[in-house]
C-alpha cells in the first residue's frame, strides 16, 4: 500500500524520507529519552523473565511437587500467553495508547512475579504464569512502535545498540544470574528479579511517555473479535508446537487438538479480515520484498541463538555442571555487547549499509559455530571462553544491523505517515520472533534427538559380545568395579552398564556437533537472504541530514 500525494501520484521512496524527517522531532529532551529508557528496559525484562523460567524450571517443579510432564505446561503457559498478547497488543496500543497499556500491564506483572515464587498451587501457578505472559508481553511490540515515532533520526543507530544490548544481553547473562541467585540466595529470585525491575521501567515510561488523545469514533470500529481469533489461534499452534516432541507430534490427540484448534481460529481471523476492514490493521502494507524478507532473517537469525540457549549449555549439562558452573561460558558471548553495537551503530551513523553489518555478524557466528565444531565430551565451560567471545560480537553485529534494516524498511515504506501501519509492522516483527524463537528451539531439541539415535546405531555397530575390543573393555571395567560389588556377576553387569553410558555420551556429542555445523550452515542461509535484500534509497548518515521539523517537549 504506497502512499500517494494530492494528485495519487505514488511518493518515490526520497519523498517519503523526507516526510518521515518531517514527522519526527530533531531534538531529544529528557522526557523522551525516559521513554525510550522505558520501553528499552520492557523489551529487555519480557526476554529475561522468559530465559529465567526455563532455566529455574526444574526448581519450580520441585517447589509445587509435581511432575516432569506437568511442568512442561509451565514453560508453555507464559510462552503462549506471550504469543496471545503480541497481535493483541496492536488493539490495546491502538485504542488506548502506549503509556496507558505497559503502565497498567507493568503493573500487574510487578505484583504478579512477586507473588509468583509464593504459589504451592499447581493451577493456581499456571494461571499466575498466564497472566504474566499477558503483561510482559505488551512490552516487546510497544517498543518499536515509541522508539521510531520518537527518536530522531540521527539518534535511531544509538538507540538500535541499546536495543540490541537489553535484548541480546538478557539472554547471555540469564544464565550466570541465575546460577548466583540459586547459589547465594534463592531461586525465588528467578521471579522477584524481574518483580525489581519493572517499577523503574514504570517510573520512565510515566515520566518519559505522554498520554494520548482519546481515539476519535471515526469510520470503521477496530474489531475485538478479529483481534482475538488471531491472538488465539497463533497462541493455541505455538502450545502444540512447544509440547510436539514431548507428545509425539501427529500421534497425540492433546497436540492435534490444539494446533487444528489454532489453525481454525486462524481462519476465522483471516476471513473476517477479508471480509470486513479493521481500521488498526493494514496487511497489505506487510506485503512487501524486504519486508518478507526481512522477516524471514529475523526467523533464522533466532534460530542461531541456540548456540547459545541450547547446544552450549547441554554440551556442559552431560558432565553434570549446575548454572553457575554453565554460566561463565555463556557470559562471555555478553562481555563484548555494549561495545560492539555502540560500535555498529556509529558506523551506520557513519554512512555504512546495515545489510553489511548483519552480514558481518552472521559471519562471525557461522565461524565460531564451526569451531566449536571441535567439541568432545571433556570440555569444559573454559573451553568456550574464546568461542563465545567471537559468538556475541556476531550476535551483536547482526542484531543491530537486521534491527537497522527493518527500521530504514518502515522509514521508506512510509511506515511512521499512519499509526496503523507502524502497530502492524511491530507485531508482524514481534509474531516473527516469537514463532523464531520457539521454532529454533523445537527443532533443535528434536534434530539432537534424532542425530544422537542415529549416532547411538552407528556406535552399537561396533560394539558387539565377542569382540576382542569389547571384552577387553568388560574385563577391565569389571575388574575395577569388582572390589565395590557384591559378586562377579555383578561387576559384570556394572561395567556393561557403563560401557552403555559411554556410548550414549559418545552419540550425543556428536549430535551436538552435528548441532553446531546446522548453525553454521543456518548463517550461510541467512547470507543469502542478506543479499537478496534491496539497498534502501538513503542510509542512516544521510538521514540524520535532512530536516525534521523543530519540535519541543514539556
Amino acid at each position: 500500500m504506497a502512499a500517494t500525494s494530492s494528485t495519487t501520484r505514488p511518493l518515490t521512496p526520497l519523498e517519503i524520507a523526507h516526510a518521515t524527517a518531517t514527522a519526527i522531532p530533531s531534538e531529544i529532551s529528557a522526557r523522551p529519552l525516559l521513554g525510550i529508557l522505558g520501553v528499552l528496559i520492557g523489551a529487555g525484562l519480557v526476554t529475561l523473565t522468559a530465559r529465567m523460567l526455563s532455566l529455574g524450571l526444574a526448581d519450580l517443579r520441585g517447589h509445587v511437587g509435581i511432575s516432569y510432564d506437568q511442568g512442561a505446561w509451565l514453560d508453555s503457559a507464559y510462552n503462549a500467553a506471550l504469543m496471545f498478547i503480541g497481535p493483541f497488543s496492536v488493539y490495546l496500543g491502538g485504542l488506548l495508547g502506549p503509556r496507558r497499556v505497559l503502565l497498567c500491564a507493568a503493573g500487574v506483572f510487578t505484583v504478579t512475579c512477586a507473588f509468583l515464587p509464593l504459589i504451592h498451587s499447581y493451577s493456581l501457578l499456571v494461571a499466575a504464569l498466564i497472566v504474566a505472559g499477558l503483561t510482559s508481553g505488551t512490552f516487546y511490540p510497544l517498543t518499536l512502535t515509541f522508539a521510531l515515532r520518537i527518536s530522531p533520526l540521527r539518534f535511531l543507530p544509538i538507540t538500535m545498540a541499546f536495543y540490541a544490548t537489553f535484548i541480546d544481553g538478557a539472554v547471555n547473562v540469564a544464565p550466570s544470574l541465575y546460577g548466583w541467585y540459586r547459589e547465594h540466595l534463592s531461586w525465588h529470585w528467578m521471579f522477584w528479579n524481574s518483580a525489581m525491575i519493572a517499577p523503574l521501567m514504570m517510573i520512565c515510561i510515566y515520566l518519559g511517555i505522554p498520554p494520548v488523545p482519546a481515539r476519535k469514533e471515526d469510520g470503521h470500529a477496530p474489531s475485538f473479535v478479529g483481534f482475538l481469533y488471531l491472538s488465539a489461534g497463533l497462541a493455541l499452534m505455538f502450545a502444540a508446537l512447544q509440547q510436539g516432541q514431548r507428545l509425539d507430534w501427529w500421534r497425540s490427540g492433546v497436540f492435534n487438538a490444539l494446533f487444528w484448534s489454532g489453525a481454525f481460529f486462524t481462519l476465522c481471523a483471516l476471513i473476517r479480515r477479508l471480509r470486513g476492514p479493521n481500521p488498526l490493521v493494514a496487511l497489505p502494507y506487510l506485503w512487501k520484498r524486504n519486508t518478507v524478507l526481512l522477516g524471514s532473517l529475523l526467523f533464522w537469525f533466532r534460530f542461531t541463538l541456540t548456540t547459545t540457549i541450547i547446544l552450549i549449555p547441554q554440551s556442559l549439562a552431560i558432565r553434570g555442571f549446575e548454572a553457575d558452573q554453565i554460566g561463565p561460558a555463556i557470559i562471555w558471548s555478553a562481555a563484548p555487547l555494549l561495545l560492539v553495537a555502540l560500535t555498529a551503530g556509529l558506523l551506520m551513523l557513519g554512512r555504512l549499509d546495515p545489510r553489511l553489518i548483519l552480514a558481518v555478524g552472521l559471519t562471525c557466528t557461522a565461524f565460531a559455530a564451526v569451531l566449536n565444531s571441535q567439541y568432545t565430551s571433556s570440555w569444559g565451560a573454559e573451553n568456550y571462553y574464546r568461542t563465545e567471545l567471537l559468538t556475541g560480537m556476531g550476535q551483536a553485529f547482526s542484531l543491530i544491523g537486521l534491527v537497522g534494516c527493518i527500521i530504514l524498511q518502515g522509514v521508506f515504506t512510509g511506515g511512521l505517515m499512519k499509526p496503523q501501519w507502524i502497530l502492524t509492522f511491530s507485531a508482524f516483527f514481534h509474531t516473527i520472533r516469537l514463532f523464531g524463537g520457539q521454532a529454533g528451539a523445537i527443532y533443535m531439541g528434536h534434530f539432537l534427538a534424532e542425530r544422537e539415535k542415529l549416532h547411538s546405531n552407528l556406535l552399537g555397530l561396533h560394539v558387539a559380545q565377542g569382540s576382542w575390543i569389547t571384552d577387553g573393555n568388560l574385563h577391565a571395567l569389571a575388574a575395577g568395579v569388582y572390589a565395590k560389588s557384591p559378586s562377579f556377576a555383578a561387576a559384570g553387569a556394572r561395567a556393561a552398564d557403563l560401557i552403555g553410558a559411554r556410548l550414549r555420551l559418545q552419540a550425543y556429542s556428536l549430535s551436538l556437533i552435528d548441532g553446531f555445523f546446522l548453525v553454521a550452515w543456518t548463517c550461510a542461509i541467512a547470507l543469502i537472504l542478506v543479499a537478496l535484500l534491496r539497498k534502501s534509497p538513503l542510509n542512516y548518515g544521510d538521514l540524520s541530514t535532512l530536516q525534521p521539523v523543530k519540535e519541543t517537549h514539556s
